[in-house]
């Protein structure tokens, strides 16, 4: 039988999830000018949503984490707890579900939202990444 690790809480990863899309409304306003992000029936508003599916899925797939999970300090492991890459279909599809919002809002009493499922993970604290990592434990603060 296989552990899953603990997930996260909750509201550190709403957190995060309010950076990456801060960060993305950032880079959106930079590329297309406020005046054009700020025009009724823009398109800079969906370009949002695309850039943070795409910077989500691209730093989960190479980081372990979205820009706003690895400043809160969560990663997404697989939930098997063995660390290895995840597969870039994976976490992109991962993303996509969680731009679709209802996929976060079901899930198990494990945390676990129908987003990890799919995608066969789990966000975790920095801590419990550390402890699943081999190697030299270390230091207890």
């Amino acid at each position: 039988m296989v552990t899953i690790p603990e997930s996260a809480s909750w509201p550190r990863r709403i957190l995060a999830l309010f950076v990456d899309w801060f960060v993305s409304t950032l880079a959106v306003i930079a590329i297309v000018g406020l005046d054009e992000y700020g025009e009724p029936g823009s398109d800079a508003q969906f370009y949002v949503l695309v850039v943070y599916v795409v910077e989500s899925a691209l730093f989960t797939w190479l980081l372990g984490g979205s820009f706003g999970k690895l400043v809160t300090r969560l990663r997404v492991v697989p939930a098997d707890g063995r660390l290895r890459p995840l597969n870039p279909l994976k976490a992109l599809l991962r993303q996509v579900m969680v731009a679709l919002v209802i996929p976060p809002l079901i899930y198990r009493p494990d945390g676990r939202g129908l987003h990890d499922l799919v995608a066969g993970t789990v966000t975790v604290t920095l801590d419990t990444f550390h402890e699943l990592s081999p190697g030299p434990r270390r230091p207890e603060r």
